[in-house]
């Protein structure tokens, strides 16, 4: 019995022995797996954050980065009142988020407090290719007439005839841009989009019906959307051998259109053989990854976010 007693005393030597690096144990257990969660809390205000404030400076005004970034931090922050640093340059944004995690068991060897941050960095720019949601291109002339000639400001939806019965003085004899065509472009294979870069030739779907591929469901689609869309510099030839000249894109708010029959949608305004689209070139980031920006593209407006890292 004695025997016993004595190992009774050595198993707590043991134990007492095995505190220190069993604490140890649940703070790497523990505090880290909250170090890694406050640190994605961080990296999605980062990314967030980073997002916001170059889509604003995209629309033309920056506002106040610091305090944007500030208020997307917070929100995604569950366990602490992370900081927030923006540094904004021509077509680039960069967030640090960064916080003091405190820990529950890491204090038993000596450390209390962790700092943790995250970054992010997005860049924008002008659109350079990319695929347009419908094959519909316009001229300069008609950008320009429609927005005074700069960039695109205000919400007051126009009427845009299409070229033989426009009034804006941007046809030619024919009364439309070339010969034979009204403004439709060829489609890519098999749908109604339009994939092609600036400087590239895009060719005339003659007509003034609805190229083939596209569907009633393609226009449903825009309905009250902003999309980008080809803006042509020059233009050449006639009938199947027309062709225009990609200069940029534009971003348009579609709130109507009338291409006669089902191919009509809040078209007021235009009517008989007429055929229009109704809506406003405005300023519009793009989220998507339909379109890709890059250097020498034309600012009508129209930009592309980024997120890098």
């Amino acid at each position: 019995m004695q025997r016993l007693s004595d190992e009774r005393g050595a198993v707590s030597t043991v134990v007492a022995l095995l505190m220190v690096p069993l604490l140890a144990f649940a703070a790497i257990s523990l505090d880290i797996a909250g170090l890694w969660s406050q640190r994605q809390q961080l990296q999605a205000g980062a990314d967030a954050a980073a997002l916001a404030v170059a889509q604003d400076c995209a629309r033309g005004n920056c506002g106040i980065p610091a305090q944007t970034a500030l208020n997307l931090a917070t929100a995604n922050a569950n366990r602490s009142t992370p900081q927030a640093t923006v540094t904004v340059s021509a077509g680039r944004v960069h967030v640090l988020t960064s916080t003091t995690s405190r820990h529950i068991f890491a204090p038993v060897i000596g450390r209390a407090s962790s700092n943790v941050s995250a970054s992010a960095t997005v860049t924008w720019g002008a659109p350079i290719s990319g695929t347009a949601v419908l094959p519909l291109a316009f001229s300069w002339c008609e950008f320009a007439a429609q927005t005074g000639g700069g960039l695109p400001s205000g919400t007051v939806a126009r009427i845009i005839k299409f070229t033989k019965t426009s009034t804006t003085n941007c046809t030619g004899p024919s009364n439309n841009v070339v010969p034979g065509g009204f403004g439709w472009i060829d489609p890519s294979p098999g749908g109604c989009t339009s994939a092609a870069a600036i400087g590239q030739t895009l060719w005339s779907s003659t007509g003034a019906s609805v190229p083939n591929g596209c569907t009633t469901t393609d226009f449903v689609k825009v309905q009250n959307r902003t999309v980008l869309l080809p803006i042509f510099d020059q233009a050449g030839d006639s009938g199947n051998n027309a062709w225009y000249h990609l200069y940029g894109y534009a971003a348009f708010t579609v709130t109507g259109y009338s291409f006669v029959g089902q191919y009509s949608w809040n078209g007021s305004g235009c009517s008989g053989n007429d055929r229009c689209i109704k809506g406003y070139f405005t300023r519009f980031v793009d989220l998507s990854k339909a379109f890709q920006y890059g250097v020498g593209a034309p600012q009508l407006g129209a930009s592309v976010v980024s997120l890098t890292d």
